[in-house]
């Protein structure tokens, strides 16, 4: 998993009312005991966006990371209800913190509903939290300026789950107008034999992390116990299996190990709505189920098969013989 950090109910109740305020300008969350917790809320004390920014400076720490959520309409109460997810994370900020709230990140927009989202940021300075610094942050939009290497390691991950493939074969697959990855031409063929129930039950991808193209590592048979010797451990990968049959077994597990490379962590936590989109695509897969681990060894026998279970289980009383009528 990314971080092992989720999002606290109490945060997810915060965030409902904000979606529904006509007053209320934003939200801030921040991260204790290894949880997603909500902080104050911000009023909005103006008619616009912009102005209304100012109203975050007395809550802006020079040490602190922070996660800011933000209604974008000028107008609170339109039926407009899309979101900004900011992610402030200083410089001066300890090195933990800054990993913990880079890394967690796609967890706070996915657990939210990525639907809610129409753009995240990454700051590392205040000033960018205010109207003349945001001004600066549309105008560079705005132009698609060139990112540098660590604006690049650090960028936004932007509504995972509302991406849509757009094919292999060299096409890019498009993220809200910007390409987010690229897919070999023969990830395709791999995907739909998995589909189709042949003989070959494991297709492993990896990111080229310099061309950020998708590529086939492998598709190869494997059983549930011996699936996590299969998988890569130096690192990451993207792996679909069939555990059954095609119409209701295929688990899409995603590995990263702890030691890969910061913007191989966030390449791959970007990407990953966009490879389940491709496989249900252009491969015709019906993803049942999603794993997210660190390393292969936590994706076991028993493991995959709990993750089942709950569904067999379902099946079997839902056609359970009723019970005859009369004398006990």
């Amino acid at each position: 998993m990314q971080s092992g950090i989720s999002a606290s109910e109490e945060l997810q109740s915060a965030f409902q009312s904000l979606v529904t305020s006509t007053s209320q300008r934003g939200l801030l969350a921040t991260i204790n005991k290894e949880t997603i917790v909500p902080g104050a809320s911000i009023s909005s004390s103006s008619s616009s966006f912009l102005a209304d920014l100012s109203n975050l400076s007395s809550h802006i720490k020079p040490n602190e990371a922070l996660y800011i959520l933000l209604r974008r309409s000028d107008d609170l109460s339109s039926s407009d209800r899309s979101l900004v997810a900011v992610t402030y994370v200083p410089n001066s900020a300890p090195v933990r913190s800054k990993m913990l709230f880079a890394s967690t990140r796609l967890t706070l927009v996915r657990e939210l509903g990525g639907e809610h989202f129409g753009e995240s940021v990454f700051c590392t300075e205040a000033d960018e939290l205010t109207e003349k610094g945001w001004q600066k942050h549309l105008a560079h939009t705005a132009l698609e300026n060139p990112l540098t290497e660590e604006e690049q390691s650090l960028q936004g991950i932007r509504d995972q789950e509302a991406l849509e493939s757009r094919g292999t074969q060299g096409k890019s697959l498009v993220q809200g107008g910007r390409i987010a990855i690229r897919a070999d031409d023969e990830i395709g063929a791999a995907l739909r034999g998995l589909g189709e129930g042949g003989s070959d039950n494991l297709v492993q991808l990896r990111m080229d992390v310099p061309t950020e193209t998708l590529q086939l590592v492998s598709s190869s048979s494997a059983t549930a116990s011996s699936l996590s010797p299969s998988i890569d451990k130096s690192e990451p990968r993207f792996s679909f299996y069939r555990h059954d049959d095609p119409d209701s077994s295929i688990l899409f597990i995603s590995t990263c190990p702890s030691g890969a490379k910061i913007k191989e962590r966030m390449l791959y936590a970007a990407s990953r709505g966009n490879v389940i989109s491709l496989a249900q695509s252009e491969g015709g897969l019906k993803v049942a189920k999603r794993i997210e681990a660190t390393n292969p060894e936590e994706v076991t026998e028993q493991v995959i098969a709990e993750e089942f279970k709950t569904e067999a289980k379902e099946e079997k009383k839902g056609f359970a013989k009723p019970k005859r009528p009369g004398r006990r």
